[in-house]
């Protein structure tokens, strides 16, 4: 592939909830960074824990953010976020703008998520099964740690399902608004202190057949639980709740977790969701980012 989307900042990529970089020869972002490294990208992919709010996750990214400026000589960095590393990055790009060029939200709940919302309400504080699914979160966020090589990141599944709902994320929309749409499901500023905001996202693609990617149909199960956007979300995060800056479109027919994957065989969604970060690399090129 011709090299032409360098940019002129480094890439990094930042993870979600449960998200990690390698887990033996498993990369989450195998595609994405293949993709990237081939049209002559630089990318990092910062150690986060798996599950915690954002604003330590967020603090973890600013700390990797000052170790890839140190090894590369560069200014600033692009940040790319998928789902809940949206708003790390969005912390990061609030309490440190002059190192952020940019921040790129995929599929991110900039506005909070129902799902997070129902799963909020179905565990009753201080209950035994809000404890156990506690337990039962965090012990698997310890084993993704252990298994990836980060066993000395903090972990709390309940402090991340707090951050992810519409009143968790809405508390830390008001103390970093940067970004965001002044209207539900408009366009936000696409420029605030000299970073620059960027959003894509897309609905699970709705079908009385069986879907023949499982990740798919667990998406489709899980967007019956919507109801602000019932038939606009992707499983995990409705269409309008991603919105951040530029919207460059949040209606793509694909589901949360395709936007991590190459497609696969005739019926996979177009255009390709790795073809998309390609397309983005070029889009931070042309802003000299």
């Amino acid at each position: 592939m011709q090299r032409n989307a360098t940019t002129r900042y480094p890439i990094l990529l930042v993870h979600g909830l449960f998200g990690f970089e390698r887990i033996g020869h498993f990369e989450l972002f195998h595609d994405v960074k293949s993709a990237l490294k081939s049209a002559g990208c630089r990318l990092f992919v910062p150690h986060l824990s798996a599950t915690h709010n954002n604003e330590m996750r967020g603090e973890q990214l600013l700390s990797q953010i000052a170790c890839v400026l140190r090894g590369t000589g560069a200014k600033k960095v692009n940040l790319i976020g998928h789902s809940q590393g949206a708003l790390a990055a969005r912390y990061a790009a609030a309490l440190a703008p002059n190192v952020v060029a940019s921040v790129t939200s995929v599929s991110g709940p900039n506005h909070g998520s129902e799902l997070a919302d129902f799963l909020r309400n179905a565990l009753i504080p201080g209950k035994l099964p809000e404890a156990v699914a506690q337990n039962v979160a965090t012990q698997f966020a310890d084993l993704l740690s252990l298994l990836s090589g980060n066993v000395a990141l903090p972990q709390n599944a309940l402090a991340a399902l707090n951050a992810l709902t519409t009143v968790g994320v809405g508390q830390f929309n008001d103390r970093f608004p940067q970004g965001l749409p002044p209207t539900w499901g408009g366009h936000g500023p696409g420029q605030v202190n000299g970073v620059r905001y960027y959003s894509w996202s897309g609905v699970v693609p709705q079908s009385t057949l069986p879907a023949l990617d499982p990740f798919q149909d667990i998406c489709r199960r899980l967007s019956q639980y919507f109801t602000t956007e019932p038939q606009q979300n992707d499983g995990f995060v409705g269409r309008f709740s991603t919105h951040l800056g530029q919207v460059i479109r949040s209606d793509y027919p694909m589901d949360h977790l395709a936007s991590l994957r190459r497609s696969t065989g005739v019926n996979g969604p177009s255009p390709d969701p790795i073809d998309l970060y390609v397309e983005h690399a070029r889009r931070l090129r042309a802003a000299d980012l």
